[in-house]
């Protein structure tokens, strides 16, 4: 039991980052399309950061557990935020902007993790003594880091549900919007033969090492 022991606190540590990534990624939906006029989301109490009102009881934690113990990695996804965009004075404006406020949401929670690895780097300095509170700290700022980085970019490919579909529909218009309802029944089956195939690692793969290595250059 003790042997497993770092290995169930590390994935409760990713678990509880992933939850809160997901809520507030779910949130910036919410909020920008009250912004933007549609209170669907709100009054459905989508503006949380509770994880209860976004979990999707096989995205949220039956696949987090299922990935970390069969390869270490640690992934999933929320209910998706209903947005009307009916309710909106420019439907295809806000559509790139409800889309969009997803991953920009966690590359805003990517770079406050940044900046907390930046002050832990300086404080492990010369502070043998307190490193065995700085350790932890180290290694939940990273996983703050890693998994928001994930979060973002998975998000900007623009395939049904994802919110780069969204985002490239509002660019190209009235005809990728066409394009992407036709593709949304099978979303998800096309995520999973990506993945299978090592495809979407060797999509995702080089633009996250390098943003992972221009952190570790901005730490040194």
């Amino acid at each position: 039991m003790d042997i497993n022991a770092p290995k169930v606190l590390g994935f409760v540590i990713q678990l509880a980052v992933l939850l809160f990534a997901v809520s507030f990624h779910e949130s910036a939906h919410a909020l920008a399309a009250l912004r933007l006029g549609d209170t669907t989301a709100r009054d459905l109490g989508r503006i949380s950061l509770n994880p209860l009102r976004h979990i999707d009881p096989f995205g949220s934690v039956l696949l987090p557990i299922l990935l970390y113990f069969t390869s270490g990695l640690i992934f999933g996804y929320a209910k998706p935020t209903p947005v009307d965009l009916r309710n909106t004075r420019n439907p295809r404006f806000a559509d790139f902007v409800v889309s969009a406020a997803g991953p920009v949401s966690n590359f805003l929670l990517a770079m406050v993790a940044v900046v907390a690895l930046f002050g832990l780097s300086r404080l492990r300095v010369g502070a043998s003594a307190g490193e065995s509170v700085i350790a932890p700290l180290w290694e939940v700022a990273r996983t703050f880091l890693i998994v928001n980085l994930s979060l973002a970019l998975f998000n900007l490919i623009p395939i049904p549900p994802l919110d780069g579909s969204g985002v490239l529909a509002s660019v190209l218009g009235g005809g990728a919007r066409r394009a992407f309802n036709s593709l949304a029944p099978f979303g998800f089956l096309i995520l999973i033969l990506l993945s299978s195939t090592g495809a979407l690692g060797r999509l995702l793969g080089p633009v996250f090492r390098f943003f992972l290595d221009l952190v570790s250059r901005m730490l040194q």
